[in-house]
């Protein structure tokens, strides 16, 4: 019996057209892509008309030769005190995308939350495999705790955001900071995140023949990561987070999908293993979604809906404060 996917939403099949989306993750193919990708926002753009302050800092993580792991540092300008972090990685599924992707985005949340960003331009696979991308990203917090004085941001209230491939970061250095008992999150926010490179649920096979990230892209992408050992049972649980058998002790996450995506089953079973070991997590399955849709369609009613639920997270677990 062949499986069905689960219809679109009307608005969003007017809007965009998945089969044009149809992409073959080469290294050839990666290399165009990153150069065909959105304008990168100026500093000057991302200051949003003197609401932020942007520097760009360096963390050292000692990985894999690297020479630092550049930041972005986005203050809010006239807020007292020190301002909690939205901790950002970028989406692109590990292999594409930059620390200015989308952070006008995350910086209009800021805005509304009176708090600042750091967005992390880690390394991109396949030139920088497992666990580069996670090294950088430890490497960014253990910066954010070792300067907040000199930020001027307040370290105990950080919070992971990750899109996509970022999520598959954020997760993975949500778990490893829950097993070094380090610089503990107030919260994770994952959005259509990356977390099973074993590919195979039923959402992946349902969703093999779409346009967009299907199945084919997600296997790629993950190769790319994890070389050879993509699927092999010894993949480590910061790298999958799918595969961590605790997930008890993480602090409270969002997780959303679309209900027409590759990463649809592999999220709801993410936050239905966090309930099982105790843990707090809010689950949004938008119907009719598709991986990315309400930044290809930002204007579709169900596009509008996932930004306010996020943002309705964001007022519970970082409320404003006074």
């Amino acid at each position: 019996m062949s499986l069905m996917p689960p219809p679109i939403d009307p608005e969003l099949a007017a809007a965009v057209d998945l089969d044009s989306l149809r992409i073959t993750l080469t290294h050839e193919v990666i290399g165009e892509l990153r150069e065909v990708s959105a304008p990168m926002p100026t500093l000057d753009q991302l200051r949003r008309g003197g609401a932020f302050t942007v520097e760009e800092r360096i963390a050292h993580s000692g990985s894999g030769g690297s020479a630092g792991v550049p930041l972005l540092l986005c203050r809010p300008i006239g807020v007292t005190g020190r301002p909690p972090v939205l901790y950002y990685l970028h989406g692109g599924g590990m292999v594409m995308g930059h620390a200015r992707q989308h952070l006008d985005y995350v910086l209009r949340w800021a805005e509304e939350l009176r708090a600042a960003v750091v967005s992390v331009e880690y390394r991109l696979a396949p030139e920088h495999p497992y666990p580069a991308a996670l090294d950088d990203a430890a490497a960014g917090m253990a910066w954010v705790a070792a300067h907040a004085q000199e930020a001027a941001v307040d370290p105990e209230r950080v919070l992971l955001v990750g899109f996509s491939g970022g999520g598959a970061v954020a997760a993975g250095l949500a778990l490893r900071l829950r097993d070094e008992n380090q610089y503990r999150p107030v919260g994770q926010m994952l959005v259509c995140p990356m977390l099973d490179d074993r590919n195979d649920t039923l959402s992946a096979f349902q969703l093999a023949g779409s346009g967009g990230w299907n199945r084919a892209t997600n296997e790629a992408a993950w190769r790319h990561v994890l070389g050879p050992r993509r699927g092999a049972p010894d993949v480590p649980v910061y790298a999958a987070p799918a595969r961590a058998e605790d997930l008890s002790g993480l602090p409270p996450t969002y997780l959303e999908a679309g209900s027409a995506e590759t990463f649809r089953d592999e999220v709801v079973a993410y936050a239905s293993r966090i309930w099982a070991a105790g843990g707090n997590a809010e689950l949004h399955v938008f119907p009719g979604g598709f991986h990315g849709f309400d930044f290809l369609a930002p204007e579709a009613l169900l596009s509008r809906d996932a930004r306010d639920a996020r943002l309705k997270w964001l007022h519970r677990t970082l409320p404003v404060q006074p």
